[in-house]
């Protein structure tokens, strides 16, 4: 995890339909009306967010954090394979930019029934493979198939599935499928699916596709890697959507090189030497008195601070709540008081963080006021928690101790520049008589853990769909599920409860009240110890490339690079001459706002 990131669910343009669609989405049907998607008064029309004066051509270099175990989505759901499986496969819908209003994509349509729960599916007569086979029913049902057999190891996907019964093929190009019951997010887990192709996948262990992706349905494929260190895919020419208008302006790179680096040092340093364009991670040290010098001096290197409506997710400290001591809540409470959150923020984090007290952080506001606890750095309330919990401190060693067991667990740490936090929250839990032990693995081993639940305590973070559900993460019956998102193993019947509900109320503004009402008490049950969070971006990239005037788009994150920037000549030209001789650029705006500027134009 980055510090002002959210690497482990990282929104990528691309990937709206999995992220924000896959997840939650907005499924305005509240009346019990048939109705087909994409709505009768949609027509293909420009992006608005895409510039007229882009153009297609050039190379893009951006890091992509950690070298992972696998490019496979659906057995290994991270940023890294969620950036390449998006490039690679598209899904059967895409959204608008600015409304998200429902867009075909490999589906033409989607008919809904009066009664919510009948789908048909019709996929695009012209929708083909990159080697020029026609993509069909067959290729929908081998992908429904190959998630949901027990061998598989996509967990974090079969849920949404689960709750439809075997897909009925009515043709080639179309698909019935009838669910169990009335849910919101029915319609939005279909119109995100990526369908795999039948003719490659066949036959092959599922779990062992990890890199190799020849046949693929989206605008890239990839076409070199080296392990551990890049992952080059270069723009197709004979992409079937290409001569449809909401997708001019748009994928305008030639060439997407993926570079992978084990830490944020090493990633700054990559940027700073050219060997990536852009830079997103940065910490308040790297952005507040790092970054100087004459590259930024000269304006070589643009840098903004960007305010748009990407929602905000969630990162802390997550305990296994399925074994002790993390199954006491009187720990984990005391736990939660150990962090000096508040005095790490002013002293190392330049003040720019908000203390996190809720998963939900975009649900609250004046109209809606949070009341969650938070819970401030006291040392007397943890030793009081842990001495309610039976926990005695030894007199010979002063380690806490509790049947003879000593307080002493290990947190699995996956970052090591976050570590100088990390001490200062283990001598904080010395004090008291709890031995944190840190034990640093790398990306893919951190996540094989975390997919077995093998963990004490851990670092984490998530990121945030424009609309929520929480079903795949807090529900109980994901808790024991391998490779969930329900890592805490966290379990709570009225929680459980209120998901059902939520699922079957259409009504977003209904929807929310009752996610504010889990949100409290998910944050009762203290599953995770929640750190600190900014709400605004963080973006550095070397002054040559073609922008949106918002640079970002609306509603997600640097990943709009990847979908709406260009390499512009003239720009590019000035930015080698204004190197070579040592001269300026004209300065860019520090601070971008996504709301402004739209509107002004």
């Amino acid at each position: 995890m980055f510090e002002n990131s959210i690497i482990n669910r990282r929104l990528f343009r691309l990937a709206t339909c999995i992220i924000m669609m896959g997840q939650v989405f907005l499924f305005l049907c509240s009346n019990a009306l048939a109705v087909v998607y994409p709505g009768p008064n949609w027509k293909d029309d420009y992006d608005p967010i895409a510039s007229p004066e882009a153009i297609i051509g050039g190379k893009f270099k951006m890091v992509l954090g950690p070298y992972p175990s696998s490019f496979n989505l659906y057995t290994n759901y991270t940023s890294q394979s969620l950036a390449v499986f998006s490039l690679l496969y598209d899904s059967l819908f895409d959204v608008h930019p600015l409304t998200l209003d429902w867009s075909p994509r490999l589906a033409s349509a989607i008919e809904v029934s009066d009664d919510q729960l009948t789908f048909t599916i019709h996929l695009d007569s012209n929708a083909v493979w990159s080697d020029g086979e026609p993509i069909t029913s067959q290729d929908f049902l081998f992908t429904w198939e190959t998630i949901l057999d027990p061998k598989s190891l996509a967990g974090v996907h079969k849920h949404s599935l689960e709750k439809f019964e075997i897909p009925e093929l009515i043709d080639e190009k179309t698909i019935r499928l009838k669910a169990d019951k009335v849910d919101w997010s029915n319609m939005v887990s279909l119109a995100s699916f990526v369908i795999l192709p039948k003719h490659h996948f066949e036959g092959l262990d599922f779990n062992d596709q990890d890199f190799q992706f020849p046949i693929v349905s989206g605008r890239y494929k990839i076409s070199e890697m080296k392990e551990g260190s890049y992952l080059r895919m270069e723009r197709r020419s004979n992409w079937w959507l290409d001569d449809q208008k909401r997708f001019i302006g748009t994928d305008n790179f030639q060439t997407i090189e993926f570079r992978f680096y084990a830490t944020r040092d090493l990633m700054w340093e990559a940027f700073k030497t050219g060997d990536v364009d852009t830079f997103a991670y940065a910490t308040a040290q790297i952005w507040n008195e790092d970054a100087k010098g004459e590259p930024f001096d000269k304006h070589w290197i643009a840098k903004h601070k960007i305010y748009n409506k990407a929602p905000i997710g969630i990162q802390g400290f997550p305990m296994n709540m399925r074994k002790a001591p993390f199954d006491d809540i009187r720990v984990r409470k005391a736990m939660a008081h150990m962090l000096d959150r508040r005095t790490i923020n002013k002293t190392m984090l330049f003040g720019d963080y908000f203390m996190q007290n809720s998963i939900y952080h975009d649900l609250y506001g004046e109209d809606h006021p949070n009341t969650n606890l938070q819970y401030e750095y006291e040392p007397e309330t943890a030793r009081k928690l842990l001495d309610e919990a039976g926990w005695k401190a030894n007199p010979n060693t002063g380690i806490l101790e509790k049947d003879g067991e000593p307080f002493v667990f290990t947190f699995l740490g996956r970052s090591p520049d976050f570590n100088k936090y990390l001490v200062i929250y283990q001598e904080a839990l010395k004090d008291v008589g709890i031995e944190m032990r840190i034990q640093e693995k790398d990306w893919a081993a951190w996540t094989k853990d975390m997919d077995e639940f093998n963990y004490e305590m851990t670092l984490a973070a998530w990121g945030a769909p424009i609309f929520r559900s929480p079903e795949g993460m807090w529900h109980s019956r994901e808790a024991d599920r391998k490779s969930s998102n329900n890592i805490y193993g966290f379990k709570n019947s009225k929680v459980d409860q209120l998901i059902e509900k939520q699922l079957k109320e259409f009504d977003i503004g209904k929807r929310m009240e009752i996610l504010r009402e889990i949100d409290h008490l998910i944050q009762l049950e203290v599953p995770m110890v929640m750190i600190w969070m900014i709400d605004f971006q963080r973006i550095m990239y070397w002054n040559k490339f073609g922008t949106p005037e918002t640079v970002y788009d609306k509603f997600n994150d640097e990943a709009s690079a990847l979908h709406y920037w260009w390499v512009d000549p003239d720009l590019q030209a000035d930015f080698e001459s204004a190197k070579a001789n040592v001269e300026g650029l004209p300065p860019t705006t520090d601070t971008i706002v996504f709301d402004e500027i739209f509107s002004e134009n």
